[in-house]
Formats: structure tokens, C-alpha cells, sequence
């Protein structure tokens, strides 16, 4: 399998699902602007798409897909097909079990989540009628995950990556069309995301069942339970869960604390935690993707130089390609902010104020980014327990930073909080890989980073001294001169990026790789 080819697919359909998702987001902003209702759907909706995080993308995938690849190389189809069973009749009903009791608990969650949205009653109460209604995406998205481990373990990489864009087309559709019938509107979006996560479930049922591995949900969980696959699961799972409920926890707490800034600063940091998902997603994302399963492969056959040389790949090509992302999200936060949501009820204020968290989020993307690569270093070996003990520090470590950075800063405190404590998780991650001796760098690592550090200075020049001519909020009365002139410079910023490094001697074919299993 050729890496970068797999890679570069991931990432071109996971740029499909972020434009889309920018377009769900510049409609969320234009329609329902940055106040106390938008801010209570931002609420409802974190706390199902937290559990996702902890129970499917995070603790749940990392420990299926290693499981699941030694299956299918050691036990053969049969045991392969009983533990992806099982799997599935005990995360389906688990979850069914959470997603009732998290209707139940719905008015206490919201108080936890959020309790500074009591100051706006009808503000509270439409977020906890939102997250009654949102609870059950838990459910459906868990099983998504389930299936994108499946698919992603098949090869089988852009469905599971074009799944996103089934949400972002429900919750636009449920903008534009549903929010005249409720009230308040912002209700429709809380449709569009449940509608949304049974669309990302029923378009990889067909590609399941042509490989074979379409999951059967029984009622036997006790039986499931006994399985030595689910137990295992179970048990890598449980510090797996720990881990990624650290960075959630912090999730929480940082929307608590924005829930009593000022009204729309749980918001503003949520319309710039999008600017800077955007190039997390296409580079992390897509990396961590496609590398967790061909590690998996070399750990499970012992290869550990080929172990060494996924990690170091995938370093290189985050380096290179994070490091003028950082220099250009922070460079263009006002304009990228301005172009994407400076329409309708979105006014001026709550594009400096987006852009000033945007600035902080910017300031932590390479190792953001860097994270979804060193992560699965420690999850290919089935060891989850090493990113538990880090995170649990770097929790501490960014609410110490909150207390200095928010008072100041406000909610742009709480994004550069995060900025920081990714640095700090990036660098305990690599030192582990490295005292370890899993990862040995390999040469050219010096050039490299002159290479990158040359043009990204290039690059950085151009935009300041071309950006600076253009007054970006004014231009909200001529939107198709402001986007001509957003694009242009983005277009601008990476040609100059990219010849800079041609220049020095870097060639694309450096990052040409296949694994050895093919």
C-alpha cells in the first residue's frame, strides 16, 4: 500500500467534509450569530460529541483496530467475524443504555457543562431540550465508528473518511430548511445532527457487507462478554477511556469557564476551534488514519524498523506541512474569521473576537497535529496506560494556565491554554517513543527544518506585507471582492511556500512510501 497515495486520499475526501462543514458553520453564524442560544446548541451539542470521543473515535478505535488487525492476521476470518459480533452487540447495547440515561440526566449535565447559562433561562432550557434531543447521535456515531475501524483495517479508507460530510449536509439542510418551523430556530440544528449520524451509519452498510463483515447485533451481551477478544477490548479500553476523558474533561471545563465570560465566548471559541480543525483534520486526521493500522501490522510482526520508519514518515510530512498551516491561521486569523462567518447576525465584534482565539489555537497546531502521529506510536503497541499519566498532567498543566492566561486574555486564554498543554503532550509523547528506542530518527532532520524555516518566512512576509492592505470587516459590502482577495492570498502564501522549498532541494518524491506488506 502505497502511504502517501492513502494518505493524500483520506485527506482530499476529509477536505470535502471541512468545506462542508465551514459551510454548515458559516450558516450557523449568518443565521443564528454568536449569542446565548447558539451558545446553548454549542453546549448540547458537546456533550454527546464528547462521549463520542471518549467511547467511539477515541478509546473505542484505539483499541479496536489493533486488536482487530492481529485477529485477522493470527485467527483467521471465522474468529475474525465472531469478534467483530460480539463487539457489536455489547457496544450497541451499552450504548443504547447511556444514551437513556443521558436523556434522563439532562438537566444536571447542562448545569455541569454550562452553569453560567442559568443567567438566560430560556438559554438553559433550550439546552437541555437539545441535548435530550441529541443524545441518541451517541448511539449511531458510536456504531460509525465501529465500522470506520472495520473498513479502515480492510484498507478501505474513503468511505469512513466521506462519512462527516453525510452530517454537515443534514445539519445544512436542517438550517435552511427546518429553522423557520421552530422556536426557537436554532432547534432545527439540534434535527440536523441525530438526522445527520444515522446518514454516517447507513452509507458504510453496503461496504460492509461486500467484504463480509457487516456487524450482527444479538441480544446474548453476557455471552459477548465472555469473549477473550471483548474482555481484552474491555481491558485496553478502560486507560483508553481515562485517557481521551482527560483532554475532555478539559474540554468541559474550558466551556464552563467561557460559559461565564461574556455571552458568545463559548461561541467564539467554537466558530475558531473550527479555522483550526480544518488543517488538524486534513493532516492529523488523515496521517493518524492510515498509520494506525500499518503500525498495528508492525508491531504485531515484530518489525520494529519498519515501526520506526511509519513514525518518522509521518513526523516529516506533519512538519512540513503543519508548520505553514500555524504561521498562516495566525497571520490571516481576521480574514479567514471574515470571510468564512461575517454575515447576517454575525457582526463585527464577533469577528475580533473569533480571531483572537483562532491567534491562540494557532499557536499549538503543529503539535496538534503532531499528537495524531506520536498517539499511535503507543496504541499500535496496545499501550494505552503511557498516554493516560500524560494527559493526566497536561490537564493540570492547562487549567494552571487558564488561572494565568483567561483573566487576561479571556476566551482567547482558554484557546492558547490548549495551544500550550498540546506542546506539552507532543513533547512527553516523543520522548517516551524515543527513551523506548521504537523511534530513531533518521537523518536529514537538521535540513529539513532550515528548509521549512525558509520558506515559511517567506511565505510569512507575503502575507504580512500584502495582508495588511486590506481592511477585511469593511469589505463585508463587496463579499465576492473579499473572498477573491482571501483566496488569492492563500493561494499566494503557499506557491511562495512551496517554491521556496523546491528551491532548497526538497522534492515531493522524499515522501513517497510503501508498507511492506504489499
Amino acid at each position: 500500500m502505497n502511504l502517501l497515495r492513502a494518505a493524500a486520499t483520506v485527506s482530499g475526501i476529509t477536505l470535502l467534509s471541512r468545506i462542508t462543514g465551514l459551510v454548515r458553520e458559516n450558516l450557523t453564524a449568518s443565521i443564528f450569530g454568536a449569542s446565548a442560544f447558539t451558545d446553548a446548541f454549542f453546549v448540547a451539542f458537546r456533550l454527546p460529541n464528547l462521549l463520542r470521543r471518549m467511547f467511539a473515535e477515541g478509546a473505542f478505535s484505539q483499541a479496536f483496530v489493533p486488536l482487530l488487525a492481529q485477529a485477522r492476521a493470527e485467527e483467521g476470518p471465522q474468529r475474525t467475524r465472531e469478534m467483530v459480533d460480539r463487539t457489536a452487540t455489547v457496544l450497541f447495547w451499552v450504548l443504547v443504555a447511556i444514551s437513556l440515561a443521558g436523556i434522563a440526566a439532562a438537566p444536571a449535565l447542562v448545569w455541569l457543562m454550562a452553569s453560567g447559562l442559568a443567567r438566560e433561562p430560556a438559554a438553559y432550557d433550550a439546552a437541555v431540550t437539545m441535548t435530550r434531543w441529541m443524545f441518541p447521535y451517541i448511539l449511531f456515531i458510536s456504531m460509525v465508528a465501529l465500522s470506520a475501524g472495520i473498513l479502515n483495517t480492510w484498507k478501505r479508507f474513503a468511505l469512513p473518511a466521506f462519512s462527516p460530510v453525510m452530517l454537515n449536509l443534514c445539519f445544512i439542510g436542517a438550517a435552511l430548511g427546518l429553522a423557520p418551523h421552530f422556536d426557537p430556530p436554532v432547534y432545527a440544528l439540534a434535527v440536523g445532527v441525530v438526522v445527520g449520524g444515522i446518514a454516517q451509519l447507513a452509507i458504510q452498510l453496503p461496504a460492509l457487507r461486500r467484504i463480509g463483515m457487516l456487524p450482527r447485533v444479538g441480544l446474548g451481551v453476557a455471552a459477548a462478554l465472555r469473549d477473550p477478544h471483548t474482555a481484552r477490548l474491555l481491558k485496553l479500553m478502560a486507560p483508553a477511556v481515562l485517557a481521551v476523558s482527560v483532554a475532555q474533561i478539559s474540554l468541559i471545563i474550558n466551556t464552563h469557564i467561557a460559559s461565564r465570560l461574556a455571552p458568545g465566548s463559548v461561541s467564539w471559541v467554537s466558530y475558531a476551534d473550527r479555522l483550526m480543525e480544518f488543517p488538524t483534520a486534513l493532516l492529523g486526521v488523515a496521517l493518524g488514519t492510515v498509520l494506525l493500522p500499518s503500525l498495528s501490522r508492525a508491531s504485531a510482526g515484530g518489525d520494529r524498523d519498519e515501526y520506526s520508519g511509519l513514525l518518522d514518515w509521518g513526523l516529516r510530512l506533519v512538519f512540513v506541512l503543519s508548520v505553514p498551516c500555524m504561521a498562516g491561521l495566525a497571520l490571516m486569523a481576521e480574514s479567514l474569521t471574515a470571510l468564512l462567518f461575517h454575515y447576517g447576525r454575525f457582526d463585527a465584534q464577533d469577528v475580533l473576537m473569533t480571531r483572537n482565539a483562532a491567534i491562540g489555537y494557532a499557536a499549538g497546531l503543529l503539535a496538534l497535529v503532531a499528537i495524531k502521529v506520536l498517539a499511535p506510536g503507543y496504541y499500535a503497541q496496545q499501550d494505552v496506560r503511557t498516554p493516560v499519566k500524560i494527559g493526566l498532567l497536561v490537564l493540570v498543566a492547562t487549567q494552571l494556565m487558564n488561572l494565568a492566561l483567561v483573566p487576561f486574555l479571556q476566551h482567547a486564554g482558554l484557546a492558547l491554554s490548549i495551544s500550550l498543554g498540546a506542546w506539552v503532550n507532543a513533547g512527553l509523547l516523543l520522548t517516551g517513543l524515543l527513551r523506548r528506542g521504537v523511534y530513531r530518527p533518521r537523518s536529514g532532520w537538521t535540513r529539513l527544518g532550515a528548509q521549512v524555516a525558509a520558506a515559511t518566512l517567506a511565505m510569512a512576509a507575503l502575507l504580512l506585507s500584502i495582508g495588511a492592505r486590506f481592511d477585511w470587516i469593511a469589505m463585508r459590502e463587496t463579499p465576492a471582492l473579499r473572498a477573491g482577495a482571501v483566496l488569492g492570498l492563500v493561494a499566494l502564501g503557499a506557491a511562495s511556500y512551496l517554491a521556496v522549498l523546491v528551491l532548497t532541494g526538497l522534492r515531493p518524491r522524499q515522501f513517497l512510501r510503501r508498507t511492506r506488506d504489499d
